[in-house]
């Protein structure tokens, strides 16, 4: 087998290897993606990011969970692969944009190697149709809403993948653990969804625990830090700039008067890692 080498980036502790097609020859698999993703037995990752695909001058990006399945957008994958591309020499601007399934995202380097960036996101939908949504009709704004037989105060919203922010009195990780894969499967959401629990320290700061579709509990998120900021922006619970506090580290999410959310956030650089010969055998 042709010999792969992977690059591994972490932003604050929600980790991703990059599999870069202009420079190994493998085919992007289910099993493959498993594989290298799974702790202790693999290289270790929340996903994996495979580019740049370099077409119609554009640079794009497609992102995978651990298990293998496709992310629409990732905000911590954003900046990591956003690294990687200046790097390795893809990209000598301060700005550049990046094209992934969701669309597109605007990345500006803050320092020069790279490690701190702010990404402009988009701007937050909270209609259902555009999410899906099954069973609940319109916006679904701190609406209450049953999973294992409790109601939760919860907001429903897409900032590019979707997203269930919970609020509440207190989080934990334990909470989200427990509580994160009844509301990723249930049946509101057909495709499956990224829950945030979330409390609100004061007009300036939330904190969350994060439990993602596909990866399971991870020490941060920069789409549920998005996410969790919008939400509480929407019913009124904090300013326009608000800094996100998770077990991995803190995000500042800035939302402008056009409700367009700006993420700004740091990466770090792991390491390269060449996957053994007989690995996928």
């Amino acid at each position: 087998m042709t010999q792969v080498t992977l690059k591994k980036y972490h932003g604050l502790g929600n980790d991703y290897l990059v599999l870069d097609p202009n420079k190994n020859e493998l085919a992007l698999q289910t099993r493959n993606i498993e594989m290298l993703c799974r702790r202790n037995f693999g290289v270790g990752a929340d996903g994996l990011l495979y580019g740049p695909i370099l077409e119609n001058d554009k640079i794009r990006v497609r992102i995978f969970n651990s298990d293998g399945s496709e992310a629409e957008r990732s905000g911590n994958g954003v900046r990591i692969f956003a690294k990687y591309l200046l790097d390795e020499g893809y990209v000598q601007d301060k700005k550049f944009t990046l094209d992934m399934l969701a669309g597109e995202v605007e990345v500006e380097f803050l320092q020069q190697d790279g490690s701190l960036m702010r990404v402009k996101m988009g701007k937050p939908v909270y209609a259902g149709t555009q999410m899906p949504l099954t069973g609940l009709e319109g916006e679904i704004v701190n609406a209450h809403l049953r999973f294992e037989d409790n109601i939760y105060n919860t907001t429903c919203l897409s900032v590019g993948n979707p997203n269930c922010v919970i609020m509440m009195e207190e989080v934990t990780p334990q909470k989200a653990k427990d509580l994160g894969p009844y509301v990723e499967q249930a049946s509101y959401f057909p495709n499956r969804i990224n829950m945030q629990i979330c409390k609100v320290i004061d007009r300036e700061n939330l904190v969350i625990e994060i439990y993602e579709r596909g990866a399971g509990y991870t020490l941060a998120s920069g789409t549920g830090a998005c996410a969790a900021a919008a939400a509480a922006r929407r019913m009124g619970l904090v300013d326009e700039k608000v800094v996100v506090h998770m077990q991995g580290g803190d995000l500042t999410v800035e939302i402008d008067q056009t409700n367009t959310i700006y993420m700004t956030g740091s990466v770090e650089k792991v390491g390269t890692f060449t996957v053994a010969e007989n690995f996928f055998a």
